[in-house]
């Protein structure tokens, strides 16, 4: 019956959807304010009906109803609470229906929390969001139902992924689905403006917060996404070029971009059309990465659906809000009116700079994960693009981004002094210098350019913290005087500040961890020992046990420095019986902001197990990186600018708009 119900909820769903996407746009057409309403009342009222779904599908796969097909696919009786839960999105059918659970988030809020906007433009909004949900219910319910029932019910279930079983599935998706789809706002803002044929910088007031949520998410998904990968799949890397990571990068990209086209039109009331442009791509290249997922044309631990029909429908759920809403953008721009002018060297200038680097560095993803597939598609050639593409493409596009980065904020509106910008930077300057000279005489291995990417991210991170120190005018005014500034500032220029240093840190982590990490890969047998990075490992034995729902082999490994024993790391290798499958548990010791990793390979007969040993110096900055992005974002967030957005209109103005 629960079951039955959550279909049921999710069919009204679609049905209020179809009210949402209707109704308000013949308000808005006649001017009537209780047609236009009516997209409020849908929006809530779709979340609360599509969230019982939701519960429903949680509520059989902690059940263990395996009557119901999804649940009897992807779980399994004696699987940990946790990953009964997770397990619900861990399937193509459970993560659409997440995907539009968030969805229906996103519009319920701007519902419930868009009182300020006008009333023509909300209702224009949330009837976008309807047109997305629209098609977004029909996909699930005519070709991915999760709510399907079998006609024997089995007594067991086939279990989930083992890989997947993990507390980091927990996290990822629903942080990247938080991200993917709270794009779909920007992209009902720039569409809604479009039809209205208006846009000025209170659009740009108002669609800054979402596209800001949306990037932080996003950015906290992809980093959860990374780690897991780091330590799940015992490969000990980070980052892959896997299609599927490109397609998530591609968003973050062109989402970054519209962050800071949004911030110019906000201030200056120009880049409307680029602003506009962008909202739409990157909620199109969030569709994209949902396409390449579920379409069957990629093989990868990512993708979820093989079948060639739900790809084919995805593929014009793609086409047509993709095509539809660029045809719009060609009719309509021309008739948007462009606003302030600017000097080429000024704060709006280093902006449209910064943009065109994410974007051709968005450019270049794009084609180098598209372009093999293309390529069979057309020919029946199969090539692989990998790291050596991208590395030569993507990394030349990075360094001179970072270099402009520090000077943006440092710069003027309208018209910047580059020079007066350039000597307020010379402390950054000369610390990263200093910092190369002391890579260079003390640190032996590696690349000749090593030192100097790290000298650039002590540039970024050190800039930013000048901005801050400008704004206060430390060391030019009493430090109480400074401390008063400080206070006073805008958490957005906080914000600012954080998320600038977190990419430095980041970069950081990257070139320590690829240019100095030692790995050891080999053959052991008990009592067998290692030396890693200054590290001795030595395998003290093998042991078995056995878990909720697998099999486990386990190592313990002692790990010691100069004699001194720093403790002991157990990875194991798991197999599920269910699903006939076995994963590697690597082992991590944090060592500061460094980490020890062991993973176990195959075991051989005469007791001898394959293991992969590394050292990873400074790899944890890889991720504290993003972490300190997304505060800073989230800092942004809570500016008080941002929570107000734009004034509630008038009386007697919200009088005069309903009567026209």
């Amino acid at each position: 019956m629960i079951a039955e119900t959550g279909h049921y909820a999710l069919v009204l769903a679609l049905a209020l959807a179809l009210i949402q996407s209707l109704v308000p746009m013949i308000g808005a057409k006649l001017r009537d304010p209780a047609l236009m309403n009516v997209a409020r009342s849908t929006a809530v009222a779709q979340l609360l009906f599509v969230g019982a779904s939701f519960v429903a599908l949680v509520l059989v796969h902690v059940g263990s109803d395996f009557s119901v097909a999804n649940v009897f696919e992807n779980s399994h009786s004696q699987k940990p609470l946790i990953y009964k839960i997770s397990g619900v999105w861990g399937n193509h059918e459970g993560s659409m229906l997440l995907w539009v659970a968030i969805l229906a988030l996103f519009g319920g809020l701007v519902a419930i929390f868009g009182s300020n906007l006008p009333l023509s433009l909300r209702a224009h909004v949330l009837a976008v969001q309807g047109w997305i949900a629209t098609a977004f219910y029909l996909f699930i319910l005519l070709t991915s139902n999760p709510f399907l029932r079998l006609a024997e019910v089995p007594v067991e279930g086939r279990d989930l992924n083992p890989i997947l079983q993990d507390i980091g599935l927990a996290i990822h998706p629903p942080m990247l689905y938080l991200g993917y789809v709270g794009f779909s706002i920007s992209f009902s803002f720039a569409v809604a403006a479009l039809i209205e044929g208006r846009v000025d910088a209170a659009w740009a007031r108002w669609v800054r917060p979402w596209t800001l949520m949306a990037w932080v998410f996003l950015t906290l998904g992809i980093a959860m996404g990374s780690y897991w990968a780091y330590y799940e799949l015992g490969w000990g890397g980070w980052w892959f070029w896997d299609p599927v990571e490109n397609a998530s990068l591609m968003p973050w990209l062109a989402g970054t971009a519209l962050l800071h086209s949004a911030l110019v039109m906000e201030k200056r009331n120009a880049l409307k059309i680029w602003t506009i442009l962008l909202s739409i791509l990157t909620f199109s290249l969030s569709l994209l990465g949902t396409f390449l997922v579920r379409s069957g044309v990629l093989t990868s631990v990512h993708a979820f659906a093989t079948d060639p029909s739900r790809g084919v429908f995805i593929l014009l759920i793609l086409c047509l809000f993709i095509g539809g809403s660029l045809t719009l953008y060609a009719w309509r721009a021309s008739s948007l009116k462009q606003g302030g002018l600017f000097a080429p060297i000024s704060r709006e200038g280093s902006l449209v700079l910064n943009n065109l680097f994410l974007t051709t560095a968005c450019a270049t993803v794009f084609v180098g994960t598209l372009y093999p597939l293309a390529l069979e598609v057309l020919t029946g050639d199969k090539i692989s693009v990998g790291a050596p593409f991208f590395n030569l493409t993507f990394g030349p596009l990075c360094v001179p981004l970072l270099l402009a980065m520090p000077f943006g904020p440092l710069l003027a509106w309208k018209r910047g002094d580059l020079l007066g910008a350039a000597q307020r930077l010379l402390a950054a300057g000369l610390l990263a210098l200093f910092a190369v000279a002391l890579l260079w005489a003390f640190v032996r291995g590696g690349s000749t350019l090593a030192p100097l990417a790290i000298g650039l991210a002590v540039f970024v991170i050190v800039g930013a913290l000048v901005d801050l120190v400008e704004r206060i005018a430390l060391f030019r005014v009493p430090l109480g005087i400074s401390w008063r500034r400080a206070r006073g500032l805008p958490r957005a220029a906080w914000g600012t500040a954080f998320a600038h240093a977190g990419i430095g840190v980041a970069l950081i982590g990257i070139v320590c961890e690829s240019t100095w990490n030692s790995e050891y890969i080999a053959t052991m047998k008990p009592n067998d020992s290692a030396m890693v990075g200054g590290y001795e490992f030595k395998l003290n034995g093998l042991s078995q046990r056995q878990g909720p729902n697998y099999r486990e082999v386990f190592a313990s490994f002692s790990v010691s420095q100069q004699g001194a024993v720093l403790g002991t790391l157990t990875p194991s290798k798991r197999s599920f019986a269910t699903r006939g499958m076995s994963t590697s548990e690597a082992a991590l010791m944090t060592r500061g902001v460094s980490q020890l990793y062991v993973s176990l390979g195959d075991l051989r007969a005469d007791g001898a197990v394959a293991v992969r040993i590394y050292h990873k110096p400074w790899v944890l900055l890889i991720w504290y990186g993003p972490l300190l992005m997304a505060f800073g974002g989230l800092l942004s967030l809570s500016d008080r600018r941002l929570r107000v957005g734009a004034p509630k209109p008038a009386k007697a103005a919200r009088a005069l708009q309903a009567a026209e």
